[in-house]
This record gives structure tokens, C-alpha cells and sequence, in this order.
């Protein structure tokens, strides 16, 4: 085993802790991790936190620092950025299709998952290293900051996966719910594929942040009026709002055969199918995305110019990052700077 330092979970918080990594494998790549976003999926891991080994983090970037024997697209000093998902079984009909995000057998998650060979937890990128397989990294466009595309690894390729698989391009009409971590790529994504973007907001206070993103209007959706206006409208609609919320305005700005992709709040929603029934409208949603995908979406970033809008804090800062995120106190991503950790 390897060691390296990652920020664990304790019952007093995170703490800077020695940690272990596997040998390489054949097939594995080392990483030194340089900056890790804060994601609401860390703050709800830690909130549930039973006392189990947890180092959170999983959407990062870095630079390899070592090959295994098998290894072929990468090569020491080479940056890279890893997502949510580390590994999966390989043969099921979902990893066949490239959609290893669904692998029948679960993914391997990059932290609090079960490594498929030696049943070990995985640790998070909250570290300074982290080993992961060849075909679950990917090589991270030079055009690119490194701090701000390590969100694109979840927050991106969570709004990235519906807006492809639902053909978002020239002449679609595209609505964003909630302008936070993934809203404002979600934004960014569809403008640059062609579409006409609105941002849906219970204010007018995004109304600016909203025009820099380049979206063309925001809809006020406490504004009866405004919801009336807009009925039938929005041939795809991204809600990512992150908590429990009503879907029936929403479902009310949908267009015939439009689809509302609900990505934000994963827990239970309730739906009049009269809201469906009325333009024969579609509810999905969305986690994730496969090798595939993920690599598409960042060689698309690398050629637009597309990353995060994030704020950049010494990791040694995450115990307020994560206290800010809780109140929605950022515009609109914590990134840590794992850097301090050498010290």
C-alpha cells in the first residue's frame, strides 16, 4: 500500500489524516490531486455519517504521477481530471452500451464505494493522491483551468448527459430551475449548443448573473403571470433544484412531447398525471454520465471555453466551504486547493 494525507471524516469534523492507496494494478494510474470541488453529495455523505471511513470528493483534477505496466494513454506529467465513477462490471448491457453510470451491478463510487477487487472502501479526492483504472480517467483539455474544470467531473456531466440524450441543439427551447452548481453549467451548455435558454427563478435577483451565463431571460415563477405567459413553452426544462419542490409549475412550461429532467432533488416527487396527460409531457431524470459522455463533454469544454464559475479555497478552508455551500453562499462552486496538504 501507498500512503498520502486526505481530509477524513471524524466526529469532530474533517481532519487531516494519513490515508492509504492500493499498489498500482496494471491498469492503474497514480494522480496527484491539485483541486477537488465541494459538491452537495460530500455535504449529505457527511451529514449521514456514521462513524465510517469517509474522505469525500469526487470530481477532480490533477496530474499523473505514476503508470502501471498496462497503461497506455497516459504518461507521468500528464494533467487529467476523475469523476464520480471509478470503475463498474464491464459486460452488463448498460457498460456495453456505454452507459457505465448504470452498470447493472452498481458503479464503483470514488468514495464510500466497494473497490471490486479487494472489497476495500474508496476514499475520495479530499487527498493528495488518489489511484484509479486507466478507463476511468480522462485527459483534461490544456485549455482548460484545472480549478475550475474539476467540477465539470459531476456538476457538468450531470446536466451534460440529459441535454444530449434529449438532442438540445438549434432551435430548442431550453429553461434552467436554480442557478446554482449545476444550473449555471447547465446554462453554459445549452447556450453553446445553439439552444435559447431561459433561467427559472422564484426572484428577479439572477436576472444579471443570468444574461453573463448568456441565457436570453429569466422567468420569475412566483409570477403568475409570467407562468401563464410562458405555458407550453420550453420544449426541454433542467430543474436542478436541490431540494423538495412542487413540479407542477414547472411541468406547466413544458412544451407538447417536451421533457422536464429532474436532476437536482433525488428523493421522492409527487405528479398529477394531468400535468402530463395536457401535451403529453415527459418526466425524466438523469445521473451522471458514462466514459463515453464524459469524454465528449470535456473535448466540447476544451473548444468552447466552458468551465465552472468557482471560488478556490486551500482545502485547510473546507469546514467553511462546507457551511457556506449549506446556506447556498457561493457563486456557484467550491473548489479545494489540495496543494496545502504537502505541508
Amino acid at each position: 500500500m501507498r500512503t498520502t494525507t486526505g481530509w477524513q471524516a471524524t466526529d469532530d469534523g474533517l481532519r487531516p489524516t494519513p490515508i492509504e492507496r492500493r499498489d498500482l494494478r496494471p491498469d492503474d494510474v497514480a494522480v496527484r490531486v491539485d483541486f477537488c470541488g465541494v459538491c452537495h453529495t460530500d455535504l449529505h455523505a457527511l451529514n449521514a455519517h456514521d462513524g465510517g471511513l469517509l474522505v469525500p470528493g469526487h470530481e477532480f483534477t490533477g496530474v499523473v504521477t505514476e503508470v502501471g505496466p498496462a497503461v497506455t494513454r497516459f504518461a507521468p506529467g500528464d494533467p487529467v481530471a476523475v469523476g464520480n465513477i471509478v470503475d463498474s462490471c464491464g459486460k452488463c448491457v448498460m457498460c456495453l452500451g456505454d452507459q457505465e453510470n448504470y452498470c447493472a451491478e452498481f458503479p464503483t463510487l470514488t468514495y464510500g464505494g466497494k473497490d471490486r477487487h479487494d472489497g476495500t472502501t474508496t476514499l475520495g479526492g479530499y487527498a493528495r493522491e488518489y489511484v484509479v483504472r486507466e478507463d476511468f480517467t480522462y485527459p483534461l483539455p490544456a485549455s482548460l483551468d484545472p480549478a475550475a474544470a474539476a467540477p465539470l467531473l459531476c456538476a457538468g456531466i450531470t446536466v451534460w448527459e440529459p441535454l444530449r440524450a434529449l438532442n438540445v441543439g438549434p432551435g430548442t427551447q431550453v429553461a434552467v430551475a436554480g442557478l446554482g452548481g449545476l444550473g449555471h453549467l447547465a446554462v453554459k451548455f445549452a447556450v453553446a449548443l445553439g439552444a435559447e435558454v431561459t433561467v427559472l427563478s422564484r426572484t428577479p435577483d439572477k436576472a444579471a448573473d443570468a444574461a453573463k451565463l448568456g441565457a436570453r431571460g429569466l422567468l420569475v415563477t412566483t409570477d403568475e403571470q409570467q407562468l401563464a405567459a410562458a405555458a407550453h413553452r420550453f420544449d426541454v426544462l433542467i430543474d436542478t433544484i436541490a431540494a423538495p419542490h412542487d413540479l407542477k409549475p414547472y411541468l406547466g412550461v413544458v412544451a407538447v412531447d417536451g421533457t422536464l429532467s429532474h436532476v437536482g432533488d433525488l428523493g421522492t416527487v409527487t405528479v398529477d398525471v394531468m400535468d402530463l396527460l395536457l401535451g403529453r409531457k415527459k418526466l425524466s431524470s438523469s445521473g451522471s454520465g458514462g466514459r463515453a459522455q464524459t469524454a465528449a463533454m470535456l473535448e466540447f469544454c476544451g473548444t468552447h471555453g466552458i468551465t465552472a464559475d468557482v471560488e478556490v479555497v486551500p482545502s485547510r478552508q473546507v469546514g467553511t466551504a462546507l457551511d457556506r455551500l449549506a446556506r447556498n453562499d457561493v457563486r456557484y462552486r467550491f473548489v479545494l486547493d489540495l496543494s496545502d496538504l504537502d505541508d
